[in-house]
């Protein structure tokens, strides 16, 4: 696989961005969808995110060329020359937008801390489609760090079930096999893309340009489909504020954050990062919102400290010691002749 060599404190700064990003878009969001009284489209805020995602990746691109020229040059040569390129980068969006689906339809027949604590499991997932998928080992202790990882996500967003007089039918069947497929979407979608960034020296911002423009289209489909009469209504911007375009603006340049991690590091590092984003836009809202502090959420905010730390720790290099010690077999025979 095609890799670039970047120094680590290059790869520090995007972690920690991400995971700033992510937590600030987190409390943000909150914030739009429980302080505003019109309340705004979803898909039509997901729908933007795509296109500004696009014009950024652009600007990235044109910086990167070196000029307009060579960017038309390189567009013509990666985008409308190359239909299968397109269509190799809508597999990751098409996935997503099932992934979204079935996130919906199992939290429609799950209490919502059964799907936490299931949901969680996106996070072993990723890291076995990186073995399966990119041909790459993990040591016992960063499985163990995996799922270290997983069951102090689940505890920091553990919420015990609370009663309520309406009863709503559901189908716990069919809740759990729509979140076995949005686990296996999550961890599939995500290491197919780094896999298509690591096999070729093609550039970063034209590979998400390509994932982006079948991004717009499926999220334009979302937004016809989920709320299609409202926004014709309604208008497309209908409930916008100043606090919906800076979640906008947070979930684009977050979204620009995880491709570089991703092309950099891997997918299991971005989950990492999701889950320090999750702690601290957790911590964000206890100021905030008036969240209180329970022994579940410090045991699981102590246990992502950990295992974030134990998967970090450098791989010992078994080559160096099988050498050494063929060597010292040798030796041994020598001296026994």
């Amino acid at each position: 696989m095609a890799t670039e060599p970047v120094s680590v404190v290059f790869k520090l700064y995007c972690l920690v961005v991400m995971t700033m990003v992510a937590a600030a878009y987190t409390v943000a969001l909150r914030y739009t969808r429980t302080v505003s009284v019109d309340l705004y489209f979803s898909t039509t805020a997901v729908c933007l995110t795509e296109v500004i995602k696009l014009f950024l990746s652009l600007g990235m691109l044109t910086r990167e060329s070196g000029g307009f020229s060579r960017l038309r040059s390189t567009l013509m040569e990666h985008i409308f020359r190359s239909p299968n390129e397109l269509l190799k980068l809508s597999v990751p969006s098409v996935v997503y937008a099932i992934q979204n689906n079935m996130a919906f339809l199992a939290l429609s027949n799950l209490d919502a801390a059964v799907y936490q604590v299931t949901y969680q499991l996106k996070i072993p997932c990723t890291a076995l489609c990186t073995v399966l998928m990119l041909n790459r080992s993990l040591n016992r202790l960063q499985w163990f760090s995996v799922f270290m990882l997983c069951a102090g996500v689940t505890l920091v967003q553990w919420k015990p079930a609370e009663l309520t007089k309406v009863q709503v039918e559901q189908n716990p069947f069919l809740g759990f096999v729509a979140v076995a497929v949005a686990v296996l979407c999550s961890g599939f979608a995500g290491v197919y893309f780094e896999k298509v960034l690591k096999s070729s020296d093609t550039s970063l911002w034209v590979r998400n340009i390509q994932m982006y423009l079948s991004g717009i289209i499926v999220t334009l489909a979302g937004v016809y489909m989920t709320d299609g009469p409202q926004v014709m209504e309604k208008g497309f911007f209908y409930g916008y504020t100043p606090w919906v375009c800076f979640v906008i603006f947070l979930a684009s340049v977050g979204g620009l954050y995880t491709s570089v991690v991703v092309k950099y590091t891997d997918n299991i590092m971005k989950g990492f990062s999701a889950a320090a984003a999750i702690v601290l836009s957790t911590i964000a809202s206890v100021t905030l919102f008036g969240l209180q502090i329970t022994l579940t959420f410090a045991s699981g905010a102590l246990l992502v400290c950990v295992s974030i730390y134990l998967y970090g720790l450098p791989k010992l290099d078994t080559t160096v010691l099988a050498k050494a010690d063929s060597n010292k077999t040798a030796k041994e025979k020598l001296i026994s002749v």
